[in-house]
């Protein structure tokens, strides 16, 4: 399989496109005036402590508060004086976040979720410092190894790597990245090392930190993609910008020497993007239909609650029985449903409303193609059977902010809602809106302001019912068209 990233750097915004087989399955974008906070380390204050949500809003210097809950405080709690500790014999675990937090009080934290819509980031307690080969845990105490490692004697050999040296550095635990796999006992030994002094860096910087500042930020989108898709066998990567070439160059010789060659500098007149037809791809994912080979299509509806993907037949109408065709239109659906969720970024609660499947044996090979087609996905995702409705319950953990919500913003026309009443709809409002202000006010006549479509229909097709409300309220109406209104503005002014 041909892998690649294609990295575009303007000013204003990176964007990174990662490619399998000419296809694109992933895009991230990351602007200058708004990059994202995850991984960053901040010392927040406590505002509020609401025993009722067992959660506590902080300032850390972001435009609205963040968020903690007491689940990822928990973990890093350690018994006062005089406490008990649990029946097991290790520490008393606190029942109530009052135990545990006060107003006014300052922490160290680290985002681990970006602010969506009107939330503000979440945090936790417990920080967690990526490196190429491992991630480090300030006051844990265990030793976890990714799940992708299923290599019986290369888990423990990795193990033991990390036991041998742990002792001499700072108390924590340790959690082995899948690129670990059969990395030299060298490397593992010297990520640790950086791993240490990144460590002690934040230590020493938030010992004089002000309450609501920047203790630690994480890499930027380059960097930090490089990072991260490192246990993937990239083909190439290929980069639009001298100075962002020079830098990856630079740090993939220091952290990733078998990514070092596969780096080459785009000098051409094209735009990267436009080669690969990224941009067509991006514009294409903000669009609620995708149409599938067979003629199917799927409707993508993302809501603040959860996103809801529903499978269409459409034109495909099969060759054989109408269950042979619903099976494979939800086959093709699986793949194309995966790959919507990476290219768009979706995550949370999703909702997928597969053709209702009257075989058993046909919901199980479904059901089994999503999972297939999820475990590429880097992204932690959980999935439910298919109920008696055709639904999959699943959820895909969501840190940063869906394509969406990143390239868009609000309709200012339908607020969202994504209609908006018809011209019709509006012409009666203004009529209950004009006989309300009548009862109301003593004027001499009225004056309808609004769009050009809504005071065509009033002298046209409505003139007869404006005849008779004039006659009814005894005044006259007069209208004037505003080119800035839209179809569900107006208003009434007396005189």
């Amino acid at each position: 399989m041909s892998e690649e990233l294609l990295i575009n750097v303007t000013p204003q915004e990176t964007r990174v496109a990662y490619v399998e087989n000419g296809v694109l399955q992933e895009v991230h974008i990351e602007r200058a005036q708004r990059r994202g906070l995850v991984g960053n380390v901040y010392k927040g204050k406590v505002n509020r402590v609401l025993p009722g949500m067992q959660a506590a809003f902080l300032d850390v210097g972001l435009a609205r508060t963040a968020f903690l809950h007491v689940s990822d405080i928990l973990n890093q709690h350690h018994p006062r004086n005089g406490e008990q500790a649990s029946a097991e014999g290790g520490e008393r675990i606190p029942e109530t976040i009052m135990e545990l937090l006060r107003e006014g009080q300052e922490i160290i934290v680290q985002v681990v979720k970006d602010p969506m819509g009107s939330k503000g980031a979440r945090l936790t307690t417990q920080i967690s410092i990526p490196s190429r080969y491992l991630v480090y845990i300030p006051g844990a105490d265990h030793i976890g190894v990714s799940q992708k490692i299923d290599e019986e004697s290369e888990r423990p050999r990795l193990k033991n790597i990390i036991s041998k040296y742990r002792d001499e550095f700072d108390p924590g635990g340790y959690i082995i990245r899948t690129v670990a796999e059969g990395a030299s006992e060298e490397d593992i030994y010297n990520d640790m090392c950086f791993l240490q002094k990144m460590w002690r860096s934040i230590q020493e910087k938030s010992a004089g930190a002000k309450s609501g500042s920047l203790i630690h930020e994480d890499m930027p989108l380059v960097m930090r993609t490089m990072r991260d898709m490192s246990g993937i066998e990239l083909e190439k990567v290929r980069i639009d910008s001298r100075a962002t070439f020079e830098r990856v160059k630079k740090f993939a010789g220091k952290f990733m020497p078998e990514l070092e060659g596969k780096i080459e500098y785009y000098p051409g007149e094209r735009p990267i993007f436009d080669i690969y037809g990224v941009e067509d791809e991006i514009r294409k994912s903000l669009e609620r239909k995708v149409q599938l080979k067979s003629g199917g299509y799927l409707v993508i509806d993302q809501t603040e609650a959860m996103t809801t993907i529903d499978v269409n037949t459409g034109a495909f109408v099969g060759h054989r029985t109408l269950e042979e065709t619903i099976f494979k239109t939800n086959l093709e659906a699986t793949q194309a449903i995966v790959r919507q969720l990476r290219l768009r970024n979706l995550g949370g609660i999703i909702i997928i409303d597969f053709i209702d499947m009257a075989d058993e044996q046909h919901r199980r090979q479904v059901l089994r193609a999503l999972e297939n087609c999820l475990a590429r996905d880097r992204a932690k995702t959980q999935i439910s059977e298919v109920s008696s409705l055709g639904l999959v319950e699943m959820t895909r953990k969501r840190t940063r902010e869906s394509l969406e919500h990143v390239l868009c913003e609000t309709c200012p026309t339908c607020n969202g809602r994504g209609s908006i009443m018809t011209v019709e709809t509006v012409c009666y409002e203004i009529f209950r809106e004009i006989m309300r202000e009548d009862r109301q006010f003593d004027a001499q006549k009225f004056l309808v302001l609004a769009s050009r479509s809504v005071i065509d229909l009033l002298l046209d097709e409505e003139s007869t019912s404006v005849a008779e409300l004039e006659d009814f309220i005894g005044k006259p109406i007069q209208f004037q068209v505003e080119s800035e209104y839209t179809q569900e503005q107006f208003d009434i002014v007396l005189m």
